[in-house]
């Protein structure tokens, strides 16, 4: 909740804008981190963060059974 003379600090005294420097420095979100997890180490349940093309694989395994 805001004061109502609008001066940058909540109802408790907090300063709005050092917590919003602070939030920008603090390094990567809860959701950014999950994301960076799911691309750089796989795992189970993690196809959402997945930019591969399942059907460019799929087809490349193909190729490879054929030629074997």
């Amino acid at each position: 909740m805001k004061n109502t003379n609008n001066d940058g600090f909540t109802v408790v005294g907090t300063n709005i804008e050092e917590v919003k420097r602070k939030n920008a420095e603090s390094g990567m979100s809860y959701n950014e981190v999950k994301d960076w997890l799911a691309r750089t180490t796989g795992g189970r349940g993690t196809a959402i963060y997945s930019n591969t093309d399942v059907e460019e694989i799929k087809r490349k395994n193909q190729t490879i059974k054929k030629n074997d």
